[in-house]
């Protein structure tokens, strides 16, 4: 016997969806044991005036942990019967928090009660990106 190659293999029980989604950190639904709902990831909290910047740096941080498609709608809920609602709903949480800590306490406290990221996304898109145009437009 030569290294081990004549051992016997034990068996692997096949992966359920739920643990194939979570294992692999190419998953949008992988969370790394160091994410936290309690993790800051920009600098600078929206304020209002800041959107363009605070965007570009979220959407950045957002796409480096691969939650990018929690707020851009490409990763959709699914229904409550689905085998993946509970983990969309955990990732979504977690999502939903890194965008409450990143934005001002009164923002912040406007958008607490959406369900989810999507929406807190587009609704902070859709008050806050317009007040830019005309900064925007002298670039």
């Amino acid at each position: 016997m030569s290294g081990g190659e004549d051992l016997p293999k034990k068996p692997t029980a096949p992966k359920d969806t739920f643990s194939s989604e979570t294992d692999s950190s190419t998953s949008p639904f992988y969370l790394h044991h160091s994410d936290s709902p309690g993790i800051v990831l920009v600098t600078q909290p929206l304020t209002g005036d800041n959107y363009p910047s605070w965007n570009r740096a979220m959407t950045m941080a957002l796409e480096a942990k691969n939650k990018l498609g929690f707020v851009d709608g490409t990763i959709n809920e699914p229904t409550s019967n689905s085998t993946l609602f509970t983990i969309w709903s955990r990732c979504n949480s977690m999502v939903l928090s890194w965008i409450l800590n990143a934005l001002s306490k009164d923002i912040a406290n406007s958008v607490v009660f959406m369900k989810t990221a999507c929406n807190v996304w587009i609704n902070l898109k859709d008050r806050f990106s317009q007040f830019n145009a005309p900064w925007i437009f002298e670039i």
